[in-house]
């Protein structure tokens, strides 16, 4: 059993011990016992692949302080090149070997020959988070950003810190290198990392877990005996469950960093509040956002390019960015569908969708993106297409439409109608101006109020996790 941080092991058992355990220790050694803890957290779920993690870390640490120590540019380059190769290696053989392989054996089959003989790889988990970590740093040393860090063990706790090991976000090495030499402790600090982890476990527990059971219901379902209610229902569960489930791991995560006196930077910004699919991938996901512009699309040359080279390069990054959420053609897929409307945005839609207002702009934006999730969430490609011929109504369902009771519960209900609230209501100017202000806000009201709800939350959500089975985070597998 992992160690997940929407579990009552984690809940009341590691994270008050590492609390403990991590004030108790004097502020010189205070990186020890975290990084003792980030061991214990990954290899506990994980054993074997933490002797992985760790001697890949002696590795590249070694590589980067080549990189650093090297005065030709040639030298410099040669050991980023072996570091790259072997961390986008490693990448590709747990990851995508098995994908390959089935794919070989389907030609194989299709030639009429005895497909080749296999034994599937386990996935460590967080790998591909780890990686791009290692990627980050390599990157930030060779360009001279930031000097390698002076010890291994400050370099292995950037890469295995518990709240951002398993599912990110992706954070770059100069973003948080002098928080790992110095930082400043403070009740305000502690205290709005309790806030935030509340809000966080409260967005996967209450709402995605609830909403997850709904999508399950959808994926169970012989798509010839869905309606086009079922089927959007359904879609728009799924739209709603993978935002309030990585985000609130990511709220999860920042919070648990300033429990430790570290800031890490957000990776969510109201995303299903976008204009465009430009605005979204500013708003989704951050951190890979930021990782894809710096480390693949600016290399490629970026906008410096002529303009087919430009639409070529975004192309390139979200097909690579589809891959890299998982070795199947879906994922593949959905960062080409991705990357056509951001190539549209291009074209014309951001000239447009400027002159247009937001109640047009963003509904489509969203329903644009819930396409694409379709892609996202379905197994095979049949799968996506079926479903959504569905949702247009395009075939007709064996059954009789049902009543909106029989495909989601009350309960259910209530939690859809406030997800949509949350995630839609900060477009409505005056909404989004409160929000500011409260945010802002220092009054004693604001602040007991928002403690109070934090305490709320994490009572429903321990009850909620009493009574349910194990639900791992969606961005788990990636």
């Amino acid at each position: 059993m992992r160690v997940v941080f929407s579990s009552q092991l984690f809940l009341f058992l590691f994270l008050p011990f590492f609390l403990l355990i991590y004030y108790l220790t004097p502020s010189r050694h205070r990186n020890l016992a975290a990084l003792f803890a980030s061991l214990i957290f990954y290899a506990w779920g994980a054993p074997r692949f933490v002797f992985v993690l760790v001697g890949c870390a002696v590795l590249d640490y070694n590589l980067s302080h080549g990189v650093y120590r090297a005065r030709k540019p040639a030298a410099r380059k040669g050991w980023l090149t072996v570091s790259l190769v072997l961390n986008i290696g490693l990448l590709a053989f747990f990851k995508y070997a098995n994908f390959g392989v089935e794919q070989f054996n389907g030609l194989l089959h299709a030639l009429g020959l005895a497909p080749m003989a296999w034994t599937r790889v386990a996935l460590p988990i967080g790998i591909s988070f780890f990686i791009f970590h290692k990627i980050s740093y390599m990157m930030d040393v060779y360009r001279g950003v930031t000097a390698p860090a002076r010890r291994f063990s400050t370099y292995l706790l950037y890469l295995v810190f518990f709240p951002q090991l398993i599912a990110g976000p992706i954070i770059r090495y100069h973003d948080v290198a002098g928080q790992l030499d110095y930082r400043r402790h403070s009740s305000e600090r502690f205290l709005s990392g309790i806030w935030r982890f509340c809000r966080g476990l409260g967005k996967k527990v209450l709402i995605a877990n609830a909403l997850g059971e709904v999508v399950d219901s959808l994926f169970q379902t012989t798509f010839a005996t869905v309606t086009p209610l079922h089927a959007w229902i359904g879609m728009l569960s799924y739209a709603f469950q993978i935002y309030f489930d990585f985000s609130g791991y990511s709220d999860m995560a920042i919070g648990l960093g300033r429990m430790a006196g570290i800031e890490f930077l957000e990776n969510f910004n109201e995303p299903y509040t976008a204009t465009s699919f430009t605005d979204f991938w500013r708003r989704w996901h951050i951190s890979l956002s930021n990782f894809m512009r710096e480390y693949l699309y600016i290399p490629l040359g970026g906008n410096r390019v002529a303009p087919w080279r430009a639409y070529l390069n975004l192309w390139i990054v979200f097909l690579i960015s589809g891959l890299w959420h998982g070795a199947a053609w879906t994922f593949v897929a959905w960062g080409a569908f991705h990357g056509l409307f951001l190539t549209l945005d291009k074209f014309f839609w951001l000239r447009l969708s400027a002159r247009l207002p937001k109640l047009i702009t963003v509904p489509l934006t969203f329903v644009l993106i819930l396409v694409g999730w379709t892609l996202f969430r379905s197994d095979h490609i049949g799968e996506a297409g079926a479903l959504l011929l569905r949702m247009l109504a395009v075939t007709h369902a064996s059954q009789p439409p049902p009543l909106w009771a029989d495909v989601i519960s009350h309960r259910a209900t209530l939690v859809f109608w406030l997800a949509a609230l949350i995630s839609f209501a900060p477009a409505v100017p005056a909404v989004r101006s409160l929000l500011v202000r409260a945010s802002a806000a220092k009054t004693t009201g604001i602040w007991v109020a928002r403690h109070a709800l934090a305490l709320v939350l994490l009572i429903l959500s321990v009850c909620s996790l009493a009574n349910a089975n194990f639900n791992p985070f969606i961005y788990f597998r990636f």
